[in-house]
């Protein structure tokens, strides 16, 4: 059932373009996550689903209502900020009675009511034992537990995050992300969720909507983001190293690659190959289809190295667990799963070919 919708909306500041002409659907119960680079408009799109800011043109639906021209508190839903914004002078359990208690007469709401709402939101957040204590002292990772109590307990329609967890110590946005996605599926609450990390896209996401310069690049589930990208910029912002793309040129039946040349796929304009580093397997000694390449520099990561290997002019990486002894300057040979390889068109970016099983590697090893 669709719950949340964007009719081609459109914000424009003065000559800015903020949001260009968005068009997205997320069902009930969903997760869905804004992820882009700092300006790409997905602030402003939650904003405007929240109603702290009105579109230039197109229409928003909540729950098959018309809530464009709605005020932010008509539209039934509750939203949490990067800085908490939370009351340092009233205890936990004020904060996360205050929307209750201001609402209490429409709501209809007895002071017992008020308390057993709180003292529920409070359990699932494990931020009970808290609720007299004053929130100037709590910890980091517990004011945010009370911001997000406090968006709860209204039992809004959809929960609107703009980068929440973006403040605490990343030990502790670990233990709060995986609560918030168990308390998102236990509740069964929409939510849309702003971010730039694309750890917690990947991690707490039904579905991520790419965005970039305004406009939703590509909407798919995780795994269809990562593995699937539908354009060069969303192969490049996501992943960790990102994909690699190397610019090759069509020269008759072959593409003139850096360090190498496969076998034409059939296209007749510039492109990119790309390939993600967990793809390419490597060898210190020769290896028949492989591609020889000049170690640059090797990256230690825990139990992960990164290897950054010279193909031509061009620098690529490749990820490995196997125990890295190579220094830079030696040789290595590289081999692509082309079955994972994407071809993106040059001058638009666009996914041309989503696997490239019919080429192989040959010409300038």
């Amino acid at each position: 059932m669709t719950f949340v919708v964007l009719d081609r909306v459109t914000k424009r500041f003065g000559n800015v373009v903020a949001v260009d002409n968005v068009s997205l659907e997320v069902k009930k119960g969903e997760f869905v996550v804004f992820l882009g680079p700092s300006g790409c408009g997905k602030t402003t799109t939650l904003r405007i689903i929240a109603g702290l800011e009105r579109p230039t043109s197109g229409r928003v639906y909540i729950d098959g209502v018309d809530v464009t021209d709605l005020e932010p508190g008509e539209r039934d839903v509750a939203m949490v900020f990067q800085d908490y914004a939370i009351y340092p002078h009233m205890t936990v359990f004020q904060n996360i009675a205050f929307p209750l208690e201001v609402n209490k007469k429409k709501l209809r709401l007895t002071p017992r009511d008020i308390r057993e709402r709180v003292e529920r939101v409070a359990k699932m957040l494990q931020i009970d034992h808290l609720l007299n204590r004053k929130a100037s002292q709590l910890s980091g990772g517990q004011q945010q537990r009370v911001a997000l109590a406090r968006a709860l307990v209204r039992e809004p329609k959809v929960w609107l995050m703009d980068e929440p967890l973006s403040n605490l110590d990343a030990l502790i946005r670990l233990q709060v992300r995986a609560e918030l996605k168990r308390l998102q599926r236990d509740l069964g609450i929409t939510t849309i969720y702003v971010t730039h990390d694309q750890v917690e896209a990947l991690t707490l996401a039904d579905r991520i909507a790419v965005m970039n310069a305004g406009r939703v690049v590509q909407y798919a589930p995780p795994g269809e983001i990562y593995d699937e990208p539908q354009h060069m910029f969303v192969a490049t912002f996501v992943g960790n190293p990102p994909m690699n793309v190397l610019k090759c040129t069509p020269a008759g039946e072959v593409l003139k690659c850096p360090g190498f040349e496969l076998r034409n796929p059939g296209v007749s304009q510039p492109v990119y190959f790309g390939i993600r580093p967990e793809y390419i397997e490597w060898s210190p000694k020769h290896v028949e289809g492989a591609v020889k390449g000049v170690v640059y520099v090797v990256e230690p990561i825990g139990s992960e190295y990164i290897i950054n290997v010279t193909l031509g002019n061009t620098l690529i990486k490749v990820k490995t667990f196997r125990e890295v002894a190579l220094r830079p300057g030696d040789e290595i040979y590289l081999r692509f799963n082309l079955r994972k390889a994407k071809i993106f068109d040059e001058a638009t970016g666009k996914l041309l070919l989503s696997a490239v099983e019919s080429a192989t590697l040959g010409g300038a090893l």
